[in-house]
């Protein structure tokens, strides 16, 4: 058999997270709350950064950066998976399929570049507050970010173009909710084992990179504040912290358990519960960390509600 033979395929099939109507419909009703959510919070917590003018600060540009991913990261999978949930036939083209994909892997590691940049931030504005404005000026923190987006779109555009060139023949059909680099191997004619070695090399590279910029920043950080002599600026420290640390673990967990585990051990039924978890539900969740753990948001918060209530008196 040619490989042109090999790569006549059109379309996938998704087989998604449901196989009867009942749980789908509920499974879709479900998703399109939480789909919701993340665009409003995102979108809200962008749109309160922008009018509050004392949220004008690196941490809170990061945080802005950080909410756009999350509704373009959301945007990517869930209206597809959506449309899936309502569909008899649950396909989608060889080109949308890929398309998909990378879009996916640009912005989860943005993501992941992201929190670093967000680690290093917190540990110059504790570990080395006098020269914080210096070294996170405004153009600083432009390059950084215009540099999380391009090194995931390199990384995307790497990934991508090895996976979308295998030969498949096996079968069409995707045991997954989504176009991702493990569920697509399976379908390959072909020996995968270097190109599955290429994508966790990839994925570990990013992952276990910026881990290690958080866990050194993280490091530095509580040493700086073990060494406060006052409670309440140890207090002020931690609060400023915790948001980004629970974001983190969420986010980090779930995504290492997928990626950087040996293939032999993947479980397409575990794997679609984790999935879902950081591609649909940690989007959601990360606007309402940040908000509900941090007295700056909620005071900004506070006060739009009040302006609010003060113009609709007058």
């Amino acid at each position: 058999m040619t490989r042109k033979n090999y790569t006549s395929l059109t379309e996938f099939i998704l087989l998604g997270l449901a196989d009867t109507q009942e749980l789908q419909i509920i499974l879709f009703l479900l998703f399109f709350v939480i789909y919701t959510l993340t665009v409003l919070g995102n979108v809200g917590m962008i749109l309160l950064i922008r009018t509050d003018s004392q949220l004008h600060t690196p941490m809170y540009f990061f945080l802005t950066n950080l909410s756009f991913v999350d509704v373009c990261y959301s945007s990517t999978i869930t209206p597809k998976m959506l449309v899936d949930l309502l569909s008899e036939k649950k396909t989608i083209s060889f080109a949308g399929c890929f398309l998909q994909m990378y879009f996916f892997i640009a912005l989860a590691t943005t993501e992941c570049i992201l929190f670093g940049l967000m680690a290093y931030d917190r540990y110059v504005a504790i570990c080395n507050p006098l020269l914080y404005s210096l070294i996170m000026s405004r153009t600083v923190c432009l390059k950084m970010a215009a540099g999380a987006f391009t090194a995931g779109l390199l990384n995307s555009m790497v990934n991508t173009t090895y996976v979308s060139s295998l030969p498949f023949c096996a079968s069409n059909i995707i045991h997954h909710f989504f176009c991702d680099g493990p569920p697509l191997f399976k379908l390959s004619c072909s020996d995968t084992l270097l190109n599955e070695s290429i994508f966790s090399t990839f994925a570990g590279v990013n992952m276990v990179g910026t881990l290690l910029v958080i866990l050194i920043s993280y490091s530095y950080i509580l040493f700086s504040i073990f060494r406060v002599h006052s409670g309440q600026g140890r207090r002020k420290a931690f609060s400023t912290c915790a948001s980004h640390l629970t974001a983190i673990i969420l986010f980090y967990a779930t995504a290492i358990y997928t990626y950087l585990r040996p293939s032999s051990s993947y479980s397409l039924n575990q794997d679609e519960v984790v999935s879902m978890f950081y591609t649909v539900v940690i989007p959601m969740l990360n606007p309402l960390i940040y908000s509900l753990r941090n007295k700056e948001v909620k005071k900004a918060l506070w006060n739009v509600i009040t302006r609010k209530r003060i113009l609709s008196f007058l």
